[in-house]
């Protein structure tokens, strides 16, 4: 599957970055401040750096405001500045965020670039319904942040000690996560639940719950599509039934389907949990997922 996320119209201030002259790979201590200058494509990922590098980092995180819908992204000319000067950059990848991409080419630019769902390792060859939603799967920031924190310590050696005991710290906190969601697998048994989007997928998986969402549904909903009418009823009739124990509900973006079968999910008494593709403000990445296990885990026991 591939998000609307990759929306990205070129502003003209594209062709004022070629006046920039930017260098291919600029060192941190020519920003000025000494600070690593990281461009991540959304604040899920911008956290995890900030929580690594602290003040001896400088991070811009692209998509940042909740209420955003991350599928109608437009890019801006301070945006491009900012990828520009990037000492490193960090797309989800999978098809979710090509704009990083179109960014990274409008500045001639050469700087290194982590790909998330690269360094996952969890899209095979063939694989056409991939989840890109990998910021979901705690395994995949832990090899985040080792990554992270070498690269770092490479532009920046004097402060390399500190970004390896950040590290240490967070990594510590993610496998706290797994052990939390390998908990609720022992005691859940494979209930069933749905989602308007694959959003939490990953999650979904670790806890041992099954995902009985019509493809066709989840699908045509990511893609912007009309959902099929035969889809459509089979989502709903989870909810009429009680097959679906849950239904998981992407805030930052509706539809008329969506809305309606989330009102068929509360009419039935089935508990909806709303899932987010960006952190709520003055959340980090480990406080928003302690969230969101907490309230799956709460939904789960009613």
């Amino acid at each position: 599957m591939h998000s609307r996320l990759l929306a990205l119209p070129l502003v003209a201030g594209a062709a004022a970055l070629a006046l920039t002259g930017c260098a291919t790979s600029p060192a941190s201590s020519d920003s000025g401040d000494g600070k690593v200058r990281v461009v991540a494509s959304t604040n899920v990922y911008g956290s995890i750096v900030q929580s690594i590098g602290g003040d001896h980092v400088d991070v811009t995180s692209i998509l940042e405001d909740p209420s955003q819908d991350p599928h109608s992204f437009e890019s801006s000319a301070k945006t491009q500045l900012a990828v520009s000067k990037a000492d490193l950059l960090i797309e989800n990848g999978g098809g979710y965020d090509d704009f990083m991409t179109t960014l990274s080419k409008a500045a001639d630019d050469k700087v290194p670039t982590i790909n998330v769902v690269q360094l996952s390792g969890l899209q095979k060859a063939g694989d056409t319904e991939f989840n890109e939603h990998v910021f979901y799967s705690y395994p995949t920031m832990v090899k985040l942040v080792a990554d992270v924190s070498e690269r770092l310590g490479k532009l920046d050696k004097a402060d390399a000690s500190t970004f390896q005991a950040n590290a240490k710290t967070l990594t510590g906190k993610l496998q706290e996560l797994e052990s939390q969601t390998a908990s609720v697998e022992k005691t859940v048994d494979g209930d069933k639940v749905a989602y308007t989007e694959p959003v939490p997928g990953y999650l979904f998986d670790a806890m041992g719950l099954d995902n009985v969402t019509p493809a066709a549904f989840s699908e045509a909903i990511e893609e912007g599509d009309d959902v099929p009418p035969a889809a459509l009823n089979d989502t709903l009739k989870l909810f009429s039934s009680g097959e679906a124990k849950l239904l998981a509900y992407n805030e930052q973006t509706s539809s008329a389907e969506t809305e309606q079968v989330e009102k068929a999910a509360k009419k039935a008494g089935i508990p909806v949990v709303g899932v987010t593709e960006t952190l709520p403000k003055g959340e980090d990445y480990v406080s928003w997922q302690q969230a969101n296990i907490d309230a799956v885990t709460a939904a789960l026991q009613k």
